[in-house]
C-alpha cells in the first residue's frame, strides 16, 4: 500500500493519485505504517551481590598439598628413602591455611560502536564475542546500499467500481478521485443553460421561489407596449430615414416629363423651352407669380431637381436678363397629397441642385416668387429644369 503525502490516506500500489484528495502519489514511495504493538525489550535479571562466604573448617590432612601424579611410563627404581627423625618432624612448624578466593562480579563486555550499552547480549552469542577487548579507531568502510526489504502487500483494489468519466478506469465506490488521472468522480450536475432573454437585464438575475416574477412580467408588457406606441408615432419618420439612406446609397437617373404647361409665357419663350435640354433657350415669365407645371406618366421616387436660371451660361449675357432668386416647389403625389418646399437660387450662372426625396411623384409645379435684374421688357428667364429619380 502507498500512503498519500498530503493527507496520509492508504492507496493501492498501482494507484497514481490519492482517492481522497487527488494528490499525485508518484513523489512518495513510503509504505503505509500499520499500527502494531511494540514488543517489550527483555529486562536483564539483576546480578545478586556476593555476600561474605564462611570460612570452611581447616583440616590438617586436607591442607596438605597433593603430590603431583607422575606421567605414565616405565617405573623407575625406588631410591632409598633417607631416615627421618620423628622428633625433628614433630618440631617442624605447620603451614598457614590458604583462604579461598571469593567469587567477584563478571567483567563487563567492551562497548562497540553503533551498539547501545543497554542492549542485552543474545544467549546464543559465542564466548569469543563476550571476551573481546575494546575496539580502537578504525578506517571508515565503503558505504553499502541498503538492501531492499520485501514487505507483505495487501491485495490490490478490485477494479469493480464505476468507471472514471474522463479516462474510463474502474474505481472503488468510496473514492473521490480517479486513481489514474485524478479526475473528480463525483461530478456536480451543471445547471441548464438559460435562454438568451434571461441574459439581459433585468431578467439575468436568478431568483428563488418566484420572487420578482410579477415585476419582470409587468416590465416586459410595458416595454412591448412602448415599442408598439413608438412604432405608430415614429413610423413616418422611420420610413423617411430608411428612404433617405436608400437615396444616398442608390444611383440616380434623369427622367423627362410627359407634359409641360405654364400659367403665362412671354412671346417667343414658351414653357416647352424649359425642358428641351438646351440652356440658350428659356421659358420667360412676364411677371412674378407665374408657374411652370411638369407632369409624368408613372409615379417615381423624386430625389432631386436641377434648375438653370438666366438667359445664358455666359456671365455677361446672364447679367443682362432677369433671373429668379426664390421660388416654391409644389410636388403632387399619387394619393393627391401636395408637398411644398421653398427654394432659393444663387444669382450666378450655372446649374443649381435642389434635393427632394419624395415618393410616388405625379407632377411638379415651379412658382416664381422673387427675381433679380427685372426691367421693362425683361421677362424672368428659366433656362432649363431637369428631374432625377432613384434607380
Amino acid at each position: 500500500m502507498r500512503s498519500c503525502p498530503a493527507c496520509g490516506t492508504a492507496n493501492g500500489e498501482s494507484d497514481d493519485f490519492c482517492g481522497n484528495c487527488g494528490s499525485y502519489l508518484g513523489w512518495s514511495s513510503e509504505p503505509v505504517r500499520r499500527g502494531r504493538t511494540r514488543e517489550p525489550e527483555p529486562v536483564p535479571e539483576p546480578v545478586p551481590e556476593p555476600g561474605p562466604v564462611p570460612e570452611p573448617a581447616t583440616n590438617p590432612a586436607a591442607r596438605s598439598e597433593p603430590e603431583p601424579v607422575p606421567e605414565a611410563g616405565p617405573a623407575p627404581e625406588p631410591a632409598p628413602r633417607p631416615a627421618v627423625n620423628p622428633a625433628a618432624e614433630a618440631e617442624a612448624p605447620a603451614r598457614p591455611p590458604v583462604p579461598p578466593v571469593p567469587p567477584g562480579r563478571p567483567t563487563p563486555a567492551p562497548v562497540r560502536p553503533g551498539v547501545p550499552a543497554s542492549a542485552p547480549t543474545p544467549p546464543s552469542a559465542p564466548e569469543a564475542d563476550r571476551t573481546d577487548g575494546p575496539i580502537g579507531a578504525v578506517q571508515p568502510a565503503r558505504p553499502v546500499a541498503r538492501r531492499p526489504v520485501v514487505r507483505p502487500v495487501a491485495a490490490d483494489e478490485a477494479p469493480d467500481g464505476p468507471p472514471c468519466p474522463a479516462c474510463g478506469t474502474p474505481n472503488l465506490p468510496g473514492r473521490k478521485f480517479c486513481r489514474r488521472c485524478a479526475a473528480p468522480l463525483q461530478v456536480r450536475e451543471q445547471p441548464a443553460a438559460l435562454p438568451w432573454w434571461r441574459a439581459v437585464w433585468p431578467f439575468r438575475r436568478r431568483v428563488r421561489g418566484g420572487s420578482g416574477r410579477a415585476l419582470r412580467r409587468t416590465l416586459l408588457v410595458l416595454a412591448v407596449a412602448g415599442l408598439v406606441l413608438a412604432g405608430f408615432l415614429f413610423f413616418p419618420l422611420g420610413r423617411y430615414a430608411y428612404e433617405d439612406v436608400r437615396d444616398k446609397l442608390g444611383g440616380t437617373a434623369e427622367i423627362s416629363p410627359t407634359g409641360v404647361s405654364a400659367s403665362a409665357a412671354a412671346p417667343g419663350h414658351p414653357a416647352s423651352a424649359a425642358i428641351d435640354g438646351l440652356t440658350n433657350k428659356y421659358w420667360g415669365a412676364p411677371a412674378l407669380g407665374a408657374s411652370l407645371t411638369c407632369s409624368f406618366g408613372t409615379p417615381f421616387r423624386l430625389v432631386g431637381i436641377v434648375v438653370h436660371t438666366g438667359v445664358s451660361k455666359e456671365p455677361q449675357e446672364f447679367r443682362r436678363g432677369a433671373r429668379p432668386t426664390r421660388a416654391d416647389l409644389l410636388v403632387t403625389t399619387e394619393d393627391g397629397k401636395v408637398h411644398r418646399k421653398a427654394v432659393a437660387f444663387n444669382d450666378k450662372p450655372g446649374k443649381q441642385t435642389v434635393r427632394m426625396g419624395i415618393s410616388d411623384v405625379r407632377s411638379v409645379e415651379l412658382v416664381l416668387r422673387e427675381a433679380a435684374g427685372q426691367g421693362e421688357g425683361r421677362p424672368v428667364a428659366v433656362g432649363e429644369v431637369e428631374f432625377f429619380r432613384r434607380t
